[in-house]
């Protein structure tokens, strides 16, 4: 049931704090809008913007909150505010089928696995956005379970200037979360006793802040929500680079560019950034289109005082082809007098979040949870129970008192040696079970303690087996030589990557620590999916980095250089096995090409003076350190394939690439010293993977896998050719090239078996 109560919404913005007050008339079922407050930050002729670099916010919002609770009546009202939706989290997951008594478990079991932090660090509430429970088996089928979280601190710095002023904040709730309540109740007719029609036609909703804009996609029943690093403030610092303004004045052009001396010159600085902010809208309705097929986008709701940007409304048109309208006249909500004020009028794109803020307040929409502490509920509750239970305690012992007199004369009258003697030996046993009991707890809170000094110092262990198992996956996702493919030894047919090394780093924030950066550079935004350029990676997590090469030259041009890479290992890894992993957003970041010496059949000869049992020459594929080199014989032709170096950067570690090692080449970038010479030695070039320092010495056994090395075998290593017999120079050239790719994967990877 509706509350009758009078409530505040009151959102805190970058650019002012704005405030509704609401009140719901039960007789006419009828939201009435009692009040209103727009308060900018600093002087009024001058107003300040919080991410200004001169502004300081725990001054601004503090002075902010005490000019409102001066100028309007908030005794006996019930407060509603908001976080910013950018700090804030938002999943929405579909829960296996269960008994529906023990949902509360396992929406708990699958935020350990959402939430990218220890559940003690954040405060977080559920709610469940649709499904059913079966009458017969009492399972709850098809639920969807909407997530809401933020860092407890994050929290309490929102709260923190309210607490000062000493206003008493009933309900905190995530902006985006705020801006659904509003739309669904005044733009779409939801009522909180009706069920939604879980209809195919959505409606994309725009909520253009100061430095972000809100993405809102729903059809009522549905919520998708993404955030936009792109606010008005943009527009505002493209007119500040184009035309020379400083930002002062460049505001004040944007807010008035229809009325400037040459519209043109300033929708033509502005342009760049219309392009990027459709751009960034195309990418999210392209993404929530690929994951709900039947979804059918009818219009386009703006919101936010960036909304009345001139111009923006008819480009958004144009380039969605979508109907595209300004929440500018309220639905559901009446009050001429607040409604019809030229403060309310000038601004009612801004007061979206207020306004559902306070009608959550009066429980009039379909979203319950909430973000208030759990202490600041119970310290409200004892505070307000406490009066009642003095009231009570002092009748308690009133009436103890009465009941007392009369007892204790008869005890006088009936007391005897016997019965003081037992009273005696009663109060010794309990003392002597009082004592036990304390020395029991004594040893339970040691026990405690050195179980949670155990945890710390093995902290990290229920993740150890992260590290294999990825790399277990990569190593699997790699393409292999199967049946008789295994006995090709031409190198430019080989179906194989070679990965040198393999490094990993964590990141706090995956998305602006490592997401970001990939997209700004041409390679890694080229061989990014579409969908994980529109689905950026949350929280923390690890960024694995592949470095390898390769030497695989097929017919086609997709069957070459990185070209193979992305349509193989890339591939793999964009498998739903590897994202229920926890493997996601592999790219190439960076290849190159280098040319070295082969021999096509893939055999090499050995001279008969060799005295190198296993140390290859500079990067040589398996030929001794202290043998004769020969050049290539006439009849050999030479050939060229391509080998791109690839990085796979999890971890956004850029470590020194290794260098491609083969057998010398005569020329200025050749091996310039002595025949047999090992590197390190006069004129000759710096050692490669396969190479000995220092001077030659026969017999001397490299590195197992090494060129040449006893456990490297024929083979040569990594790069040599397969069946390569010792000795022989190689008497064709070949560009290898390697892979170099990134991926991601979160801190916790859920394991396959928790998602069948």
């Amino acid at each position: 049931m509706a509350d009758s109560q009078d409530v505040w919404g009151i959102d805190i913005g970058q650019a002012g704090l704005k405030a509704v007050q609401l009140r719901y008339a039960e007789a006419a079922d009828q939201v009435l809008a009692m009040g209103h407050a727009y308060i900018k930050y600093g002087d009024p002729d001058s107003p300040k913007i919080l991410s200004q670099p001169d502004a300081v916010p725990e001054e601004l919002i503090p002075q902010a909150i005490e000019t409102f609770i001066e100028n309007n009546d908030v005794d006996g009202a019930r407060v509603a505010i908001s976080l910013p939706g950018p700090t804030s989290l938002a999943r929405f997951i579909n829960l296996p089928p269960g008994e529906s008594n023990k949902g509360a478990e396992i929406v708990k079991y699958e935020a350990k696995q959402q939430i990218p932090f220890d559940l003690d660090d954040v405060i977080w509430d559920f709610q469940k956005i649709s499904g059913s429970v079966d009458e017969d088996s009492g399972y709850m089928l098809n639920a969807e379970v909407g997530l809401f979280a933020m860092k407890r601190e994050q929290v309490f710095e929102t709260l923190q200037p309210f607490l000062d002023a000493g206003l008493e904040v009933d309900l905190v709730q995530i902006a985006p979360l705020a801006l659904y309540n509003f739309v669904c109740y005044d733009q779409m007719g939801v009522r909180v006793d009706e069920e939604p029609a879980d209809d195919d036609e959505y409606t994309i909703v725009l909520d253009m802040g100061t430095d972000n804009t809100t993405l809102l996609i729903t059809n009522g029943a549905k919520i998708w929500i993404r955030n936009v690093p792109l606010g008005g403030n943009h527009f505002t610092r493209a007119l500040t680079k184009e035309m020379k303004l400083t930002f002062a004045k460049a505001e004040h052009l944007k807010c008035h560019a229809t009325k400037s001396e040459d519209p043109r010159a300033v929708f033509q600085a502005l342009r760049p950034v219309f392009n990027e902010y459709v751009s960034e809208i195309q990418r999210s309705i392209g993404y929530f289109s690929s994951v709900n097929r039947d979804a059918k986008i009818v219009r386009v709701l703006g919101c936010g005082n960036g909304f009345k940007l001139a111009g923006l409304q008819k480009f958004l048109q144009q380039s969605l082809q979508y109907d595209v309208e300004r929440a500018e006249t309220l639905q559901a909500v009446i009050g001429e007098k607040v409604l019809n004020s030229n403060e309310f009028q000038d601004n009612v794109l801004t007061f979206s979040v207020p306004l559902g803020l306070a009608l959550q307040s009066l429980d009039v929409t379909r979203v319950h949870t909430t973000l208030l502490p759990s202490e600041i509920k119970t310290a409200r509750l004892i505070r307000k129970k406490k009066p009642w239970a003095v009231l009570a305690a002092s009748l308690a012992l009133s009436v103890m008192a009465v009941d007392m007199v009369p007892r204790g004369c008869v005890a006088r009258s009936i007391q005897n040696e016997a019965v003081v003697k037992a009273a005696k030996d009663s109060d010794k046993a309990y003392g002597e079970i009082t004592g036990k009991q304390g020395e029991y707890d004594t040893l339970v809170g040691t026990f405690d303690e050195e179980q949670i000094r155990q945890q710390t110092l093995l902290g990290g262990s229920d993740r150890r087996e992260l590290i294999p198992e990825i790399l277990k996956a990569i190593n699997e996702c790699l393409p292999h030589e199967v049946g008789n493919q295994k006995d090709i030894q031409n190198l430019l047919r080989r179906n194989r990557v070679h990965v040198s090394y393999v490094v990993h780093k964590r990141h706090g924030d995956l998305k602006t620590g490592w997401f970001d950066k990939i997209l700004q550079s041409v390679d890694g935004r080229a061989y990014m999916d579409e969908t994980d350029k529109g689905a950026p990676p949350s929280g923390s997590g690890y960024v694995f980095t592949l470095i390898g090469e390769h030497f695989h030259k097929g017919q086609e041009p997709g069957d070459q250089l990185q070209f193979y890479v992305q349509n193989t290992l890339l591939t793999n890894l964009r498998q739903p096995k590897m994202k229920a992993l926890g493997v996601t957003h592999p790219t190439i970041t960076s290849f190159k090409s280098d040319v070295v010496d082969y021999d096509p059949t893939g055999r090499v000869k050995m001279s008969a003076t060799s005295g190198g049992a296993g140390a290859a020459t500079f990067g040589g594929f398996g030929a001794p350190a202290a043998a004769k080199r020969r050049p290539p014989p006439k009849t050999s032709s030479l050939k060229r394939s391509t080998r791109r170096h690839s990085r796979s950067n999890l971890s956004g570690n850029r470590l020194p690439q290794c260098t491609a090692s083969g057998s010398p080449t005569p020329g200025p970038q050749g091996f310039r010293g002595q025949p047999g010479a090992a590197p390190g030695g006069p004129g000759s070039q710096p050692r490669g993977p396969g190479a000995a320092p220092g001077s030659p010495q026969p017999g001397r056994r490299g590195p197992p896998g090494a060129p040449g090395g006893p456990r490297g075998g024929s083979s040569g290593g990594p790069l040599s050719p397969r069946g390569a017999s010792p000795g022989e120079p190689a008497g064709a050239e070949l560009q290898n090239a390697g892979p170099e790719i990134e991926l991601t994967s979160k801190t916790e990877p859920q394991p396959p078996a928790s998602r069948t």
